[in-house]
Formats: structure tokens, C-alpha cells, sequence
């Protein structure tokens, strides 16, 4: 079962699924951080269900496969995080990152806001949106521990990150800039090994040839997310850039990836559409 209900209202509903025995895909925030606390210090309410947040994997297959294909409940990951994670994690889980001064950028479609982009905001409005760029929750987005976790256990340590969203004049597609702190010197070509080897054989992240860039148009309407990365020397850090679909790899098309995995079908099943661009 998937829920797509408003956040804190999934862990009501959980509950009672589990005692029925049904497996879910919560696409809400409710099972996404392992640490209840963080519910109270991010969502500003407590999180009522403690053995489901215990049970849950974050669904994001290229990093808990196995553990998704075992789960009874999966917390589909925020858009934001998954493209910040898949930018970053072979690097973090390599060891070729330093885990402080990570700075993540993102820039979002206005369908990521609330429910598909149907929260009613100002700066959701078409006249606010249109031809203009805005930068929203600073240093307080509720993605923010999200990326944290996941990263600190790639990691085997705390990670801290400095997040900034950003409200782009586009319907889909979310674009990552993420500078990282590099642990030792290491040129573009050698980690861009590091990205293939890390992402050989998933089937839905593209890693770019070096000199290529991702673009959103490229990914929109998939389950795609294309990544790169370029050593910076001069700073000591990597530029490291992924483009998803923010209701794709971001939101839905996860879900379904989850779903094939969670009931062992094969992973493409239903994802197969390429992208609506060229």
C-alpha cells in the first residue's frame, strides 16, 4: 500500500496497517528520521509511533536494496535529500570527503512545494513564481536531517550540512550543487571512477562523462537522475551536481522502484517511459 497522506498523519495510519499485516510505502515525511527527537526539533510535534520508526527502511534503493527488499514499511525519501544524497554519497562513502563544511544548494520546481505543489503560499503564486528566483527556509528546511542521516551512516560519523532550497520558475525538475571538502587531492577523472564504480549497475543514475553537465530537462517525467562531479584543486573541494525529476526520483517514480524491489519484481517494471525531453 502507498499513503500519500500530510505529514504526522502517517504514523496514525501505520499502526493499524501493521497489526493487519500490510506492507506500506509512506510517501510523507512520518519514517524518514530514525531519531524521534528529531521529529520534535524539525516537525515541532512528537512522533506517536516508535515501533514503526524502528521498523522503517528510507527507501532509497541505490543505498538499502537489501534492506527494502526485506521491509514492511519504506519512508520514501524527501526530493530535496535524494538528489543531495546521490550527489554526494560515493564520496562520503569512499572516504574522499571531509565531513565538515559540506555546502548543498537546491533549486526546485514549484510542484515540490506541499502536496505536489498545491500549497497555497504566496510565493507559490503564478505571479510570484514566474521569471523570479528565491531562495526560501534558510538554514531551517525540514530536509536538512535527512541528508545528515544518510550521509552519517555512508559516512560511520556525524555529518554536518549547510542547505539552502531555492523556488525555480519551472513546473518539474530539481537541480543539486553540492561543494564538498575533499580529504585528499584527486582529479576530476579519478572521481568520476569513484561515481561509476559506486553506481555500476543501477538502472535509473547516469553518470556523466567528464565535460558533461546534467540538466533537468533531461530527467523530467523519469525515474532518471543524472549526476557528475569536477575536482575544484584551487579550493581543495568537488563540485558535485545531480538533476532529478522532483515528482520523479524525488517523489513517485521512487516509490515504484521501492514497490518492485519491496515485492521482488524487476526494478524497472512500470519505470521504463524515457524522459518527455527531447
Amino acid at each position: 500500500m502507498f499513503l500519500a497522506l500530510p505529514h504526522m498523519e502517517s504514523q496514525k495510519a501505520v499502526p493499524v496497517l501493521r497489526r493487519r499485516g500490510v506492507k506500506a510505502i509512506d510517501l510523507s515525511a512520518d519514517y524518514r528520521l530514525r531519531d524521534p527527537d528529531d521529529y520534535v526539533a524539525w516537525y515541532k510535534a512528537p512522533h506517536v509511533d516508535a515501533a514503526g520508526l524502528a521498523e522503517a527502511v528510507y527507501g532509497l534503493p541505490e543505498l538499502h536494496r537489501k534492506a527494502i527488499a526485506g521491509a514492511a514499511l519504506v519512508a520514501n525519501p524527501g526530493c530535496y535529500p535524494a538528489g543531495a544524497i546521490l550527489a554526494t554519497a560515493p564520496l562520503v562513502k569512499a572516504g574522499l570527503a571531509r565531513l565538515e563544511g559540506i555546502v548543498i544548494d537546491g533549486k526546485s520546481g514549484v510542484t515540490g512545494a506541499g502536496a505536489q505543489g498545491r500549497k497555497v503560499e504566496p510565493m507559490y503564486l503564478y505571479t510570484e513564481a514566474n521569471e523570479n528566483v528565491q531562495a526560501y527556509a534558510l538554514a531551517s528546511h525540514r530536509h536538512t536531517p535527512e541528508m545528515e542521516q544518510e550521509l552519517g551512516a555512508l559516512a560511520g560519523a556525524p555529518v554536518r550540512v549547510a542547505f539552502t532550497p531555492h523556488l525555480l520558475p519551472l513546473n518539474r525538475g530539481l537541480y543539486t550543487t553540492a561543494s564538498v571538502p575533499l580529504a585528499t587531492a584527486a582529479s576530476t577523472a579519478r572521481l568520476l571512477d569513484v561515481y561509476r564504480e559506486f553506481y555500476a549497475g543501477e538502472p535509473f543514475v547516469r553518470v556523466l562523462d567528464e565535460g558533461e553537465r546534467p540538466t533537468t530537462r533531461a530527467v523530467v517525467g523519469s525515474n532518471y537522475c543524472d549526476v557528475t562531479v569536477v575536482a575544484d584543486p584551487r579550493t581543495g573541494r568537488a563540485v558535485c551536481v545531480s538533476a532529478i525529476d522532483n515528482l520523479g526520483k524525488g517523489g513517485s517514480a521512487n516509490g515504484i522502484q521501492n514497490l518492485n524491489v519491496l515485492l521482488g519484481w524487476p526494478e524497472r517494471t512500470g519505470l521504463d517511459a524515457p524522459p518527455v525531453y527531447p
